[in-house]
C-alpha cells in the first residue's frame, strides 16, 4: 500500500506538464495515438513467467483483455477489495479517488520494477489504458519486459469512427474482427457498419427474408463489371452468385465482440435513397412499381414507412448503439417527380418540391428513431429542408455541406470529410498504385486534418463530437485490399481523433509510425508499405534567381541518390542530405538505393530559370476555382507539383488564352507548359496548345502547335507536359498562349517556359 500511495504522488506531480510531451519519451516508447503525459524513469518491469493480475470489481470484466497480451501469461485474477489492500506488485487495476486528480475520462498508467498499476475511473477508460499495454506489447522490440514510465492520457473527441462499406463487397465475420481488433489498439470506439446501399443488402431481417435470399447476391464479384454488365442480383444457391449476408446471430456476436474492446457499431441502413437491391426484391415500394426502374423508395406511400419501420425494428433490437445512421444522402429526386402517389404525399402534408418531401421522410424516419431512445445520424443532405430533431450530421462534405452552419445553430458534427478522410483514394503515385478512386489522400494530408472547421464559433466547437474516416469499397474486392487502403491513413486518424492537437507533430508521428509496422506484421496485417518513390519539388526563388530543389521519400533511412546533368542516377551519384541551390537551368533526376541497388523508380524535374520569369502577362480569358499565385502563377518559375492542391495550379473553364510581354524582343526556340490530369477534379488535358508570337501586341502569328503530351499515356491521373518546339528559332516581344479545353471541364496549367 505504500508503494501505490508513493506511485500515485509522483503521479500528481507532474500533472502541470501535463499538455507537454518530453521529446525523449519516444526513444523508449512509441504509442499511436500521441498520449497527454509519457515521463520515462529509470528501469523496467520484467514480467514473471506467470504475471500476478489485480482488479477492483468494476474492472474484472475487462481485465479478461489482458488475455490477449502476445507474449504474457496472467495468474488467476485476484478482486482487491479496498485502495488500502492494493497489492505493490504485478499488473493492479484500480478504481480512480478524488485524491488521484484524474480527469473523468482519463487513465493514469504506472511502470516501476514491482508492477503496473493501471488506474481510472470508469471502464472505457480502463479499456483504453489495458489497450495502451497490448499496443506496447506489440511494438517493443521485447514485449516481455516494459520500460518504467508514467502514462496520463484521455481522448480529444469522445467519437472516433471508422466506416466500413460491406455493401459494394461481401467481408466475412473473422475479417471484420480483425479489423476491430486493430480499431481497438488504435483507440477508435466506433465502427460504422454500412450494411445496406445499392449494390447489396447485407443484414438478415426475418420479416423480410428475401432481402437475404436475393439482394445480398449479384451476377459479379467486383462492383465494377456489375455495374457495367446490367446490376443485377441472383436467388441465393444460384451458380453464378456473388455475395453473402449477416445472421442476426452473427451480427449480435459482433457487436458483443466490439464492445467487449470498448467499441460500439454503428449500423447504417440507407434510405430513402440508394434502394436498389431493395427494389428488386420488392418492386411495390418503387414509384414505378418495377424492379430497376428507378432506385428510390415510393415515400408517399405509407407501405414504404411500414417497411423501413419494420427493418429499423429489427436492427434496434440488435444494435444497442445509442447512433443509428440512415445515410439520407444521394437521392434521385427525379424518381418522385410525376408519381401520383407522391403527388398525392405532397399535397396532404403541404409540401411544395420533392426536396420537401426528402425532408418529411427524413424527419418522419428520425422521429421514429427518437421515440425507440435512439438519435439518427444522417450525412449532409439531412440538413436540406431543416435538420431533424436531435439528429447528428456526418459531415461528408465538410464545410460545403454547411457543417459550420450546422455547429453554428447547435447540431452535433461527426467530422467525415472525403477531402481527406475517404481511403478508397490514391495514397500514392496512381501509376504505381492499384486501381482505386480518382483523387489523392496521402497518409501525411490525413494526418494534417483539423476537425475543427474554421467559422464554427469557439462556444459551438463543442458541437464537434468526433471524426470519422470512411473506407469505401468499390474497388476492394478482397479483405487484404481493405487493408492496404486502411492502414496505416487509420493510425493517423486516430492520432487525430484522439490527441490534443499541441502535442501532434508529423515529422515525430513519422518516428513513432515506424515502430508499428512491427504490430501490422505480427498480426499480418496487408498494410500499405512506405513507398520507395521519390518526388522531387523544384521552388524558385526571384530575389536570387535560383531555384531550391528539395527531394523526399516516404523512407527514413537516407538513400536518396540524385544528379543534376539528366543522367540517371547510380548508387556513385551524390547522396541527398539538404535542398540543392541551382543558379542555373538543370534536369534534376533522383532514386532511391538500398547499398548499391536501385530499389525504385526514377523521379525526374526540370529547374528552369527561363526567359519568361517575372514577365506581365494578359489574360485573354480569366482564371476560375484555382487562383494559384494570380497574375504571376504562370511566370512566378513555380511548379505545381504531382496534385491539384499545390497551391500553383491555375484553373480554366473555358480554353485559356494568355499573352506574355517579355519587355524586349526575345530569341525563342520552344515553349514547355504542364497540365494536371485529375478526373477528381475535373482537370483534364487540352486538345492542342499553340503558340503565335508578335512584336507589337497587336498581329498575332502562329508558330508552333503541340497535339500530344509527353508522355503520351494520358490515361493515368498526372502532371502532363506539352512540348511546342519550333522550326526555327524566332525574335519575338509578345508570346500568345492558347490551349484548348476540348473536354469543356477544367485546364489546369502552373508555369509557361520559355526557351
Amino acid at each position: 500500500m505504500a508503494q501505490y500511495v508513493l506511485r500515485l504522488m509522483l503521479g500528481l506531480l507532474v500533472l502541470p506538464s501535463l499538455w507537454l510531451l518530453p521529446a525523449h519519451a519516444q526513444d523508449v516508447v512509441s504509442i499511436i495515438p500521441m498520449p497527454r503525459t509519457v515521463e520515462p524513469r529509470v528501469g523496467k518491469y520484467i514480467f514473471p513467467a506467470v504475471t500476478p493480475l489485480y482488479a477492483f470489481d468494476s474492472f474484472t470484466e475487462v481485465a479478461g483483455l489482458l488475455a490477449e497480451h502476445p507474449h504474457v501469461a496472467f495468474g488467476e485474477m485476484e478482486r482487491i477489495k479496498s485502495h488500502k489492500r492494493v497489492p505493490d506488485e504485478g499488473v493492479r487495476l484500480v478504481e480512480a479517488r478524488a485524491e488521484d486528480r484524474l480527469p473523468a475520462d482519463a487513465y493514469r498508467m504506472v511502470v516501476d520494477s514491482n508492477g503496473i498499476l493501471l488506474v481510472a475511473h470508469d471502464r472505457a477508460a480502463m479499456i483504453n489504458g489495458i489497450l495502451t499495454l497490448l499496443q506496447l506489447a506489440y511494438t517493443l522490440p521485447d514485449g516481455r519486459e516494459l520500460p518504467a514510465m508514467l502514462i496520463e492520457d484521455r481522448p480529444r473527441f469522445g467519437y472516433r469512427g471508422l466506416h466500413l462499406d460491406v455493401s459494394t463487397h461481401f467481408y466475412p465475420v473473422p475479417f471484420l474482427k480483425k479489423l476491430i481488433d486493430l480499431m481497438a489498439l488504435y483507440k477508435f470506439n466506433r465502427f460504422h457498419w454500412h450494411l445496406t446501399d445499392g449494390p447489396a443488402w447485407r443484414l438478415e431481417i426475418k420479416r423480410f427474408p428475401e432481402l437475404t435470399q436475393k439482394a445480398a447476391w449479384r451476377t459479379h464479384a467486383a462492383w465494377k463489371d456489375w455495374r457495367q454488365y446490367g446490376s443485377r442480383y441472383l436467388n441465393e444457391g444460384h451458380p453464378n452468385a456473388h455475395g453473402g449476408y449477416y445472421s442476426q446471430d452473427e451480427a449480435r456476436e459482433l457487436v458483443g465482440y466490439a464492445a467487449r474492446k470498448g467499441i460500439t457499431i454503428v449500423p447504417e441502413i440507407k434510405m430513402p435513397g440508394h434502394s436498389d437491391a431493395v427494389l428488386a426484391v420488392y418492386p411495390h415500394l418503387s414509384c414505378s412499381g418495377e424492379p430497376y426502374r428507378n432506385s428510390e423508395f415510393c415515400i408517399g406511400s405509407e407501405e414504404t414507412f411500414t417497411f423501413l419501420t419494420g427493418v429499423l425494428d429489427e436492427v434496434m433490437a440488435i444494435f444497442p448503439s445509442e447512433y443509428i445512421h440512415i445515410g439520407g444522402d444521394g437521392v434521385n429526386k427525379d424518381a418522385w417527380t410525376g408519381c401520383v402517389i407522391c403527388s398525392a404525399r405532397m399535397e396532404k402534408e403541404g409540401l411544395k418540391n420533392v426536396e420537401g418531401l426528402q425532408s418529411y421522410a427524413v424527419h418522419r424516419i428520425a422521429g421514429y428513431l427518437r421515440s425507440k431512445g435512439r438519435k439518427p445520424v444522417g450525412r449532409d443532405e439531412i440538413l436540406q429542408g431543416g435538420l431533424p430533431e436531435g439528429a447528428t450530421v456526418m459531415s461528408w462534405s465538410g464545410e460545403e455541406g454547411g457543417s459550420v452552419q450546422a455547429a453554428n445553430a447547435g447540431h452535433d458534427l461527426i467530422m467525415a470529410p472525403g477531402s481527406h478522410l475517404d481511403f478508397d483514394h490514391y495514397q500514392y503515385d496512381p501509376e504505381t498504385q492499384p486501381e482505386a478512386k480518382d483523387g489523392y489522400i496521402p497518409l501525411r494530408q490525413v494526418y494534417e486534418y483539423e476537425p475543427a472547421a474554421e467559422g464554427i464559433a469557439d462556444d459551438k466547437r463543442k458541437h464537434i463530437i468526433g471524426v470519422q474516416g470512411n473506407i469505401w469499397t468499390e474497388y476492394l474486392q478482397a479483405a487484404e485490399q481493405v487493408e492496404y487502403m486502411a492502414f496505416p491513413r487509420a493510425i493517423a486518424l486516430a492520432e487525430v481523433a484522439w490527441s490534443d492537437p499541441a502535442n501532434r507533430n508529423w515529422e515525430n508521428f513519422l518516428s513513432r509510425l515506424r515502430q508499428h509496422y512491427r504490430l501490422l506484421q505480427r498480426l499480418h496485417v496487408n498494410y500499405s508499405r512506405p513507398p520507395y518513390t521519390i518526388d522531387i519539388a523544384v521552388r524558385f526563388n526571384p530575389d536570387t534567381f535560383t531555384n531550391t530543389v528539395s527531394i523526399t521519400t516516404g523512407q527514413l533511412e537516407p538513400g536518396i541518390r540524385y544528379t543534376i546533368d539528366g543522367q540517371d542516377p547510380t548508387a556513385r551519384s551524390p547522396r541527398y542530405t539538404k535542398p540543392i541551390e541551382l543558379a542555373v537551368p538543370a534536369t534534376v533526376k533522383a532514386a532511391y538505393f538500398i547499398d548499391s541497388a536501385r530499389v525504385g523508380p526514377i523521379d525526374s524535374a526540370k529547374a528552369d530559370i527561363h526567359k519568361a520569369i517575372g514577365k506581365s502577362v494578359v489574360y485573354q480569358t480569366t482564371w476560375d476555382t484555382y487562383a494559384g499565385d494570380g497574375v504571376r502563377t504562370l511566370v512566378n518559375g513555380h511548379k505545381g507539383g504531382k496534385h491539384a492542391d499545390g497551391g500553383q495550379w491555375q484553373g480554366f473553364k473555358n480554353n485559356m488564352d494568355v499573352t506574355i510581354d517579355l519587355e524586349r524582343r526575345e530569341e525563342v526556340t520552344a515553349v514547355a507548359l504542364n497540365f494536371l490530369h485529375d478526373t477528381t477534379s475535373q482537370a483534364y488535358l487540352p486538345g492542342e496548345v499553340k503558340v503565335l508570337i508578335s512584336d507589337n501586341g497587336k498581329n498575332f502569328r502562329e508558330v508552333s502547335v503541340s497535339t500530344e503530351p509527353t508522355p503520351t499515356d494520358a490515361a493515368l491521373p498526372g502532371v502532363k507536359t506539352y512540348n511546342v518546339n519550333f522550326d526555327a528559332s524566332a525574335t519575338c516581344r509578345y508570346l500568345r498562349v492558347v490551349a484548348t479545353n476540348v473536354r469543356h471541364q477544367l485546364l489546369l496549367t502552373d508555369e509557361i517556359v520559355v526557351y
